[in-house]
């Protein structure tokens, strides 16, 4: 029996509905399918007649909804061509056996939303009821809530620049109140930084919620075709917001190769429209919206493309390519570089000098621990010593800082004699030398124009 998760697209509002839970994502529904037994050695064995009936089941259903049929003719002849070849005869584990059908599958696709994937029982039991049972409904809100629908950490960062880490695009129905919380909280930044490379997914009815939040007036984001009905359903921004709209700040979005299908769409509509800029790496190329079905006499999900993505501006997406980023940079380090763009671009437009030199001053740290200055050992070893309450420590080819009673820090070399902190971020240390290029003190720095200075060689 089959059973389709969510309903079909065979109108426009199911279509729509469709949407909310179809992308390859963290919902909560999903998180409960995707759930596997511990190890693959516990997965039931297959014989070649459970082989042939999975195929049959999965290819007449891609044929039927896959966006693009004569790709779907060409999945099924692929397919078929292995099973007669007798290329999956010793697959007998149900797990191992679906995720080389998947391969296989995408092989002639090359679409990564396209999935086959052995479920147990457990989560054929969310998958084959019309209605959820109360026990049911308070473990997926338990998931949910635990997870913060996505929302995993807001921080004012050094110059008043607001970021966000979000994990998923959850449903805005019932995510909305945190999101509505969360954009609140960064509604006074200055510029904002939304990190997306932990992000796989989600509803297209929270990227229209935030989004809403970065334009003064409504605006086209993007539209899905959908094969079955032969219709194209728009989605726009939202004209009014609960909280402050955020229409003039520079906006940075940080990419991985994970980032993927509704984070990648997010990023997307922002790059078109010119309103963010991206930081990081080529993002992982998932444009479609899917459907889930699951096939419970086989126990059996797949996941199928039903439509493709047309953004207004550019009249294609993102599929198969992904989005590259404006500033190409490791992911590990897209924040740090984000953060240094965003300092910059602040610094445009302030006018007071205070905040100015403390835009300056904290460009110039950060700049130190992207590109730290090169010392040779000879010198950060003559460097090390005793000054006054302060000590500097030589250790595996780096030195540490240590003032009496306090942590020590690593010292981050601006220049060959002067050292910045990365938990410190007022504060900086400058070796004073002699004329024979000894060390003879440190120099505080600190971000208000205060210096102190600390001779070698006095007692604590």
């Amino acid at each position: 029996m089959n059973h389709l998760l969510p309903s079909g697209p065979r109108s426009v509002k199911r279509v729509i509905k469709a949407m909310v839970v179809c992308t390859i994502l963290l919902l909560t529904v999903t998180a409960v399918l995707n759930a596997q037994p511990p190890g693959k050695e516990n997965i039931p064995q297959i014989d070649a007649k459970m082989r042939a009936a999975i195929i049959d089941s999965v290819t007449a259903k891609i044929n039927t909804i896959y966006v693009f049929p004569d790709v779907a003719n060409k999945m099924e002849a692929y397919v078929r061509k292995q099973l007669k070849e007798k290329k999956y005869d010793t697959l007998t584990n149900h797990m191992r056996f679906c995720e080389v059908l998947t391969n296989d599958l995408r092989e002639v696709c090359k679409d990564k939303h396209v999935g086959v994937r052995y479920v147990d029982d457990r989560a054929l039991e969310f998958a084959i009821n019309d209605s959820l049972t109360d026990d049911q409904l308070k473990e997926l809100q338990r998931r949910a809530t635990y997870d913060n629908y996505g929302f995993y950490k807001l921080e004012r960062l050094n110059g008043n620049v607001g970021y966000l880490d979000l994990r998923s695009f959850e449903n805005a129905a019932t995510a909305g109140e945190t999101a509505i919380a969360a954009m609140k909280f960064l509604g006074n930044s200055d510029a904002l930084i939304i990190d997306l490379r932990h992000n796989g997914g989600g509803a297209p009815s929270m990227i229209q919620l935030i989004t809403s939040y970065f334009f003064k007036n409504k605006r086209h984001l993007n539209s899905f075709y959908v094969r079955q009905t032969d219709s194209i359903i728009q989605f726009w921004t939202q004209e009014y917001v609960d909280g402050k709209k955020m229409t003039d700040i520079p906006i940075y979005i940080l990419t991985s190769g994970y980032t993927f299908s509704a984070a990648e769409e997010f990023t997307y509509n922002l790059k078109t429209m010119e309103r963010a800029t991206i930081v990081g790496e080529t993002t992982g190329g998932g444009a479609h919206p899917v459907e889930r079905h699951v096939f419970d006499n086989l126990h059996v999900r797949i996941s199928v493309p039903f439509g493709r993505a047309i953004n207004p501006i550019t009249g294609t997406n993102w599929e198969g390519v992904g989005i590259t980023p404006h500033i190409e940079v490791p992911q590990e380090g897209a924040l740090e570089v984000a953060h240094v763009e965003a300092l910059k671009e602040i610094l445009k437009t302030v006018i007071d000098e205070d905040r100015k030199g403390g835009l300056i001053w904290t460009i110039a740290n950060m700049e130190a621990m992207l590109n730290p200055a090169t010392v040779d050992d000879a010198t950060m070893q003559k460097y090390a010593g005793v000054y006054g309450p302060r000590t500097i420590m030589y250790e595996n080819g780096k030195l540490y800082y240590q003032r009496e009673g306090r942590p020590k820090f690593w010292m981050i070399p601006m220049t060959d004699d002067t050292f910045v902190f990365k938990e410190i971020s007022y504060f900086r240390i400058r070796v004073e030398m002699d004329n024979a290029g000894n060390p003879t003190a440190l120099v505080g720095l600190y971000d208000n124009g205060h210096t102190d200075r600390s001779p070698k060689g006095e007692g604590k």
